[in-house]
């Protein structure tokens, strides 16, 4: 049986959303390949092997305690200073049982994670999202293209060590009648720095005219 983390002893016997989330996360963390289980702002988590993610997965959703029919979303975190850098996180939601679990397993960025667009087939969205944007890769996922950024892109832009400014700009080249793609060049001459607040510059307002010239009469400015 995998480890509970974050539930108390005493909460299975309470009544309302936290007790059916600890309960839920207690009978997860006795499928095997679960390494643990917790509570996460009262919601059931569930950190589960890569291998078996698919196996599991399945299991999630025809176990009649689980029927996790749907997944709401597969998405990617990334914490570069860990061998493991990224989670890849699944968002899993029972319409029939009211109930919610995320699911987390973790990854580099050479080993592919296991594809559940043969459990789920509408993964195959988020699962290219998360190939677009982290570079995480799926195997068995017969469909992994980009899906967010143009072709070509490169890099994965929500990796924390990509540049904020990205690699190359696009621009429209009137001599070559056409998209081209150039390395990133921030040009200072065209850019303009005006850190004048328009609340703080305007110090008659339109119509107030009258007023501000009794006021300069009376303080004799």
């Amino acid at each position: 049986m995998a480890e509970v983390q974050g539930i108390a002893p005493e909460a299975t016997g309470q009544a309302g959303q936290g007790s059916a989330a600890a309960t839920l996360a207690e009978a997860v963390a006795t499928l095997p390949g679960v390494i643990r289980t917790f509570l996460e702002k009262g919601e059931p988590v569930a950190v589960v092997q890569r291998d078996v993610l698919v196996g599991v997965m399945t299991t999630l959703r025809d176990d009649p305690r689980f029927a996790l029919e749907q997944c709401m979303d597969v998405c990617g975190v990334d914490w570069p200073d860990r061998a493991e850098r990224f989670d890849v996180v699944y968002n899993l939601l029972s319409v029939s049982l009211n109930q919610r679990l995320r699911v987390i397993v973790t990854t580099d960025e050479q080993t592919p994670v296991p594809s559940v667009c043969g459990v789920w087939p509408a993964a195959t969205w988020w699962e290219r999202e998360t190939w677009d944007l982290f570079g995480i890769v799926f195997s068995g996922q017969p469909d992994l293209r980009r899906i967010l950024t143009d072709y070509g892109f490169e890099g994965h832009p929500l990796r924390k060590d990509f540049p904020l400014t990205g690699y190359v700009e696009v621009r429209y080249d009137e001599d070559r009648k056409q998209v081209v793609y150039e390395p990133v060049r921030l040009t200072q001459d065209w850019r303009s720095f005006d850190f004048l607040s328009p609340w703080e510059g305007m110090t008659t307002l339109p119509g107030d005219e009258k007023a501000r010239e009794k006021r300069a009469v009376g303080t004799g400015s």
